[in-house]
C-alpha cells in the first residue's frame, strides 16, 4: 500500500521515440517497418502527443539509427503541446555552439525543450571515466552560464573560454532542465554538481531508495537539490496473465547469440549502469522477474535500460506510485512496438495518474 496522498502527487510522464534502431515486434528480429526513419520516429512522437504524454525522449547513438539533432529540428514545428527531451552527446559538440543550438530549438518549440546530457567520447577517441565526466560537468556548467545570458569566463580542465552570450536566448532566458544519469562514482559526482534531473535505470526498490538517498546527500554537499527520474520499459494489458504472455511473446524468437550481439553494438556495454542491469537479470527468477512486476527479459536484447514494469493497469499504476513514494518525479517509459505500447499505456494508465511537465 502506498502512503496516503501519493496518488495525488504530480509526476512527469514521458515516452520514447526509437531513433537508435530500437523498435521490435519480436526482440532481436529486425523489422523493416519498425526501423529508425524520419517517418517511423515521427509517428511515435505524434502518437505520444495524441496520447497525452508530457515529454518524449529523443535518444542519440553515434553509429545507430538517425541523427537526433536533425530529427529534433524537423519534429519541433509538428508538435503543439508535448515537450522534447533532446539527447546530446556532449563529447561530440563545442559547448558555445551547443548553447546556440539549444536556444534555437527551444525557440522553435515555444519553450518546451529539455536536454538529456550524455557523457560521450568523441568518436574514435576514448577518455577514461574521470576526465570524461569532468568534461561533461564543464559542458553543463558552460551551458547554464551562457543560456542564462551571462558573460562566460570559464577556465577548466577542458575548456578555457571568455565569451559573450549568443544573441539568441531560450524563451525563459535560462538553461532548459538538464537530465543526466550514471551510476559510477565519477558520474554521480558530475550529476550532483551539474544536472537538474538525475535519471536512473530500472532497479529493485531498495536500490532505488539507496541511490536517491546517496544523490540527495551528494547534491546537498554542493549546495544543490536534484529531482529524480526513472527510465523503464512497460507492458500493460487488461490482465496480468495477458501482460506476462506478451512479455514471453517478445522473447519467443530471440536466441542468446543474437541478444549478445545487440548488446555489444552499444558504446556503453562496459559501464557501471549496464553492469548493474546484467546483475538484475542474474538475480531474477526463472520467469525473469526480479521483484513484483519488474521483468528483466528486455535486457537480454538491449544494452542500457533493461527491465520492464509488467502487469495489469492497477499493478502498473501501483508500481509507478511506489516509485513516486520514494522520490521519483519523472518517468521515461517505452515499450515494443513503441507506438502501439504508447497507445495502450495512454488508454489504460495515463488517465489515472496525476501528471504534467516537471516543474523546475
Amino acid at each position: 500500500m502506498t502512503p496516503e496522498g501519493t496518488a495525488q502527487q504530480q509526476c512527469e510522464i514521458s515516452w520514447f521515440s526509437a531513433l537508435c534502431d530500437d523498435d521490435y515486434e519480436f526482440l532481436g528480429q529486425p523489422d523493416p517497418m519498425l526501423a529508425s526513419s524520419w517517418e517511423h520516429c515521427r509517428n511515435i512522437v505524434l502518437q505520444a502527443e495524441k496520447g497525452g504524454f508530457d515529454n518524449i525522449l529523443l535518444p542519440s547513438g553515434y553509429s545507430l539509427g538517425i541523427d537526433t539533432t536533425m530529427f529534433a529540428g524537423a519534429i519541433a514545428p509538428l508538435v503543439e503541446r508535448i515537450k522534447l527531451l533532446w539527447a546530446v552527446r556532449c563529447g561530440e559538440d563545442w559547448p558555445p555552439q551547443l548553447a546556440r543550438r539549444i536556444a534555437t530549438l527551444d525557440r522553435i518549440l515555444g519553450g518546451r525543450l529539455t536536454v538529456n546530457i550524455i557523457s560521450s567520447d568523441l568518436p574514435g577517441e576514448k577518455l577514461e571515466s574521470k576526465p570524461r565526466y569532468q568534461r561533461t560537468l564543464e559542458v553543463m556548467q558552460i551551458l547554464k552560464t551562457m543560456l542564462s545570458g551571462e558573460h562566460l569566463r570559464f577556465k577548466g580542465e577542458f575548456y578555457d573560454l571568455d565569451l559573450a552570450p549568443a544573441r539568441i536566448t531560450t524563451t525563459s532566458g535560462k538553461c532548459p532542465p538538464l537530465y543526466f544519469g550514471g551510476l559510477s562514482e565519477d558520474a554521480r559526482e558530475a550529476a550532483a554538481q551539474g544536472c537538474d534531473v538525475y535519471l536512473m535505470w530500472p532497479d529493485t526498490m531498495d536500490k532505488v531508495r539507496e541511490t536517491i538517498a546517496d544523490m540527495t546527500a551528494r547534491a546537498a554537499r554542493h549546495g544543490r537539490t536534484l529531482k529524480f527520474g526513472y527510465r523503464a520499459h512497460v507492458i500493460v494489458r487488461e490482465t496480468e496473465d495477458e501482460a506476462r504472455a506478451y512479455a514471453d511473446r517478445l522473447l519467443s524468437k530471440l536466441d542468446a547469440e543474437t541478444g549478445e550481439a545487440i548488446r555489444q553494438k552499444s558504446l556503453d556495454t562496459a559501464s557501471v549502469g549496464v553492469t548493474r542491469q546484467a546483475e538484475l537479470r542474474s538475480a531474477a527468477g526463472g520467469d525473469g522477474f526480479v521483484e513484483d512486476n519488474l521483468w528483466t527479459g528486455i535486457g537480454r536484447a538491449r544494452s542500457g535500460c533493461g527491465a520492464a514494469i509488467v502487469g495489469d493497469p492497477d499493478q502498473v499504476l501501483a508500481k509507478l506510485r511506489a516509485y513516486q513514494a520514494e522520490g521519483i518525479e519523472a518517468f521515461i517509459l517505452s515499450g515494443y512496438p513503441h507506438a502501439a505500447e504508447a497507445d495502450l499505456f495512454a488508454r489504460h494508465v495515463l488517465p489515472n495518474i496525476a501528471h504534467g511537465p516537471l516543474a523546475l
